[in-house]
């Protein structure tokens, strides 16, 4: 794995010659429940990538750990930035890394709300019309394996912080899993638009974590990682 922040200037430029290409992951600091911790987000992806490193040549680049937070802004613990804010940083990142040679550039999420992929997936479109010779990928695991993970969970509407997330810190990082929380599916009234969502989603889970496992998390991580690797396969192909 080449981690950006651990190399020195001379060793980015052997390694240009060797990839074009680099990932930026991006996660949050957001409450996943009274079970897991607010880097629930940002370990799977990084630790996601870290497996990813033994199959495929890139930079890494140091995890961004704030994202939007939308519907679990009002719970505590949660930080979070505007998309205004997510989308700047996401052009400035993606500009320099092409002016310093880089032609592939993935921006990875371990966070699949909304308005976060939204800011993302836009600052992309916008920018790739004029970085000549680029190619950009944007999205989360999340979307390209929803039919996938579904099938692991044995509960119908899974999400956040529920069966397959905790399934997946118990493989990743038992140590940081504090019992289960309860079963719940927040009744937020559509289509309306709340400052505080707290009022219907208390405890902050979607879904069942009582129902998670440390081996369907291991198969969860192996499909993150095959869906990644396949992607970086194919960004440098015309």
């Amino acid at each position: 794995m080449i981690e950006l922040e651990n190399i020195t200037m001379a060793d980015y430029k052997r390694y240009l010659k060797q990839t074009k290409t680099i990932v930026f992951p991006f996660g949050t600091i957001e409450e996943h429940g009274s079970h897991l911790p607010l880097n629930t987000d940002a370990l799977i992806i990084r630790e996601v990538l870290k497996k990813v490193s033994s199959k495929r040549k890139f930079f890494l680049a140091p995890l961004v750990y704030y994202g939007v937070c939308t519907t679990t802004g009002g719970h505590p613990g949660t930080i979070g930035i505007t998309p205004e804010t997510l989308r700047r940083l996401a052009r400035d990142l993606i500009q320099d890394a092409y002016r310093k040679g880089l032609r592939n550039i993935l921006l990875i999420s371990g966070h699949g709300g909304s308005l976060h992929m939204s800011a993302l997936k836009e600052t992309a479109e916008v920018l790739i019309g004029s970085l000549k010779g680029a190619r950009i990928a944007v999205f989360s695991p999340y979307d390209l394996l929803w039919k996938e993970l579904a099938a692991l969970s044995e509960t119908p509407n899974d999400s956040h912080a529920g069966e397959i997330e905790t399934s997946i810190m118990l493989y990743l990082a038992q140590e940081l899993v504090k019992g289960r929380a309860a079963e719940e599916f927040p009744q937020i009234p559509k289509p309306f638009i709340f400052e505080d969502y707290t009022k219907y989603w208390k405890g902050g889970v979607w879904g069942n974590p009582g129902k998670a496992s440390r081996e369907k998390g291991e198969k969860a991580v192996q499909l993150m990682v095959d869906s990644i690797a396949d992607v970086l396969g194919r960004v440098g192909k015309p």
